[in-house]
């Protein structure tokens, strides 16, 4: 299986990646090899799919690659063209396309849209490789029992080829083996679980491809986050003995007509040496989550043109872990900080800035914006007469901080990086055209009490830790007027995170959420803010999704309603 990472678009880029790794498994001596879902398109091409020019290139794109596939077989995902278009895989056969599945399931939840694009395919496929059955199938089709992966064991798939672009969140990768060893025990098949990796705006891929044998044991495992080719063998003999046992196949046929084809290899009865088995370790359940983070911030940043990015920094530790993340992806000399105190900046809150920058070893601007503050305060003088110092001059000074930022990214090129977090972005504790002004919200899907937890394992893996401990302990403040703290505004982060994650993901309401054990009038307020912002929200850039229901794509609501605003 060849884990990679696509582009959205990049045709040519994607094809040349994957010659690459067909010559790779040639010469491993590998017989049949496999790719991402839409591998020659990238996933998820979106409204690229209603070009009738994009459909056809990816088209040519195959066929080229195609003539790479002597001496191998392989499973390619691409978009099919024929009375509509389908999402495919191609069976790549002595430099030919020998035969193409098209896609049963198509899911149109979350951030999934594919009955906007695709066509529903009809009919499993098998193909036999001297005399060796095997089955293809695309992502969503495996998670349906009797879906065309069990069309296909009863068909005479001995193996079960499943490609995917199955997005990250935290511990998906428990869902998905447990999922694979329930298939592969189900119609006593081997299941080769094919993921593909890297970031795409909002969306990151794991990898972490998996091979099971017939009873669900792991066979072989890729790196997770990075791109990999996995090579196993499979015991045939094993799935036949199995199948001899299993009364369910005796009694049961296949449901649908299932589409066969016979293929001959030059290379299935060539004696190699058996491999040993690859199986990457589970991970650190806070390590994955960082490591997500890195890598959309790499992808997103260097997959549209960009070299250096730059970042707010406060003092604050939202702004500590994006610096930290931003260096982990791109290199100290790609990071630039920006500190930009007003006369509510405190001493700790500069020597805490200087400390981290030196630990990270950026470059870091200092800009005042105490002048440029009394100055447009001076200039709406007239329009705020009678009224008293609130919310507006607070905005104020974050969005003269939103100004410099985005002017720095305009003279120089450079990506703005954003600080929020999922608990400020989820009650709208942010500005709009200030702090939420920029191209990137690194930690746009991090709770706060999860902000906490990324800091201090990232601080672990160092000697000494790169975000200071004065960070780490300091109550969180926007210090956009004297003594201010965040809890003035908001409940602790503790019990805020809680009510937020049943109420966003979960979409639980009032009265169950009170039930967990929070007060009535707490759980009120905080889907009050909820809802009243979501204009803002709508507005703010794209991030990393890293829980099983984000804001953006993910969660898709009216700004204009009365429903929980009452």
């Amino acid at each position: 299986m060849a884990q990679i990472n696509s582009t959205v678009g990049d045709l040519s880029g994607n094809s040349r990646k994957i010659v690459e790794y067909i010559d790779r498994a040639k010469d491993w001596g590998v017989d049949v090899v496999s790719f991402p879902e839409l591998a020659v398109t990238g996933y998820p091409p979106e409204d690229l799919l209603l070009k009738p020019s994009f459909i056809r290139d990816n088209g040519e794109s195959l066929k080229k690659i195609a003539r790479a596939a002597r001496g191998i077989t392989a499973v390619v995902g691409f978009v099919d063209k024929s009375e509509d278009i389908y999402n495919a895989a191609a069976v790549l056969h002595n430099g030919s396309i020998a035969a193409v599945y098209h896609k049963i399931h198509l899911p149109n939840y979350g951030v999934f849209d594919e009955e906007r694009y695709f066509r529903k395919g009809t009919e499993p496929f098998v193909f036999f490789l001297d005399g060796i059955g095997i089955g293809i199938t695309i992502c969503e089709d495996l998670w349906h029992p009797d879906g065309p992966a069990t069309d296909e064991s009863f068909a005479g798939a001995e193996v079960i080829v499943n490609i995917n672009a199955s997005p990250y969140h935290m511990g998906k990768w428990r869902e998905r083996l447990e999922l694979i060893q329930i298939r592969a025990r189900e119609n006593a098949a081997a299941i080769a679980y094919n993921n593909m990796v890297g970031g795409q705006d909002e969306l990151v891929f794991d990898g972490f491809g998996m091979v099971v044998d017939e009873k669900g044991n792991l066979l072989a495992r890729g790196r997770l986050f990075e791109e990999d080719l996995v090579v196993a063998d499979l015991d045939l003999e094993s799935i036949f003995g199995a199948r001899l046992h299993g009364p369910r196949r005796k009694n049961e046929e296949s449901l649908r007509t299932v589409q066969t084809l016979r293929l001959a290899s030059s290379r299935m009865n060539t004696k190699k040496p058996l491999l040993r088995k690859k199986i990457s370790p589970d991970p650190h359940p806070v390590g994955e989550v960082l490591s997500a983070l890195i890598v959309g911030v790499k992808d997103y940043v260097r997959k549209n043109g960009f070299e250096k990015v730059v970042i707010g920094l406060s003092g604050g530790i939202d702004s500590a872990l994006t610096a930290v993340i931003s260096v982990d992806a791109l290199g100290s000399k790609n990071v630039i900080g920006v500190f930009m105190p007003s006369q509510y900046t405190s001493e700790r809150s500069k020597r805490d800035t200087l400390s981290l920058a030196k630990n990270l070893k950026i470059r870091t601007l200092e800009l005042p914006i105490k002048s440029a503050f009394s100055t447009l305060l001076n200039t709406l003088e007239g329009a705020f007469a009678g009224t008293s110092p609130g919310i507006a001059e607070e905005n104020l000074q974050a969005r003269i901080r939103g100004n410099i930022i985005m002017s720095l990214s305009n003279k120089f090129g450079w990506l703005v990086l954003t600080t929020g977090n999922k608990s400020e972005m989820s009650t709208g504790y942010a500005t709009l055209y200030g702090d939420m002004a920029g191209g990137f919200a690194v930690i746009k899907d991090v709770p706060k009490t999860l902000v906490y937890k990324l800091a201090r394992y990232r601080n672990s893996l160092e000697k000494k830790p790169l975000i200071p401990e004065s960070i780490m302990r300091r109550e969180p403040t926007a210090e956009l007027k004297p003594g201010q703290l965040d809890e003035d505004t908001l409940p602790p982060y503790k019990v805020l995170d809680p009510i937020l994650k049943a109420y966003v993901e979960e979409d639980k309401d009032i009265e169950e959420i009170t039930k967990m054990g929070f007060s009535q009038k707490t759980v009120m307020k905080v889907i009050s803010m909820v809802e009243l912002s979501e204009y803002k929200r709508r507005q703010a850039p794209p991030g990393v999704k890293i829980t099983p229901r984000a804001i953006g794509k993910d969660r898709r609501m009216p700004i204009t309603t009365r429903y929980n605003k009452e």
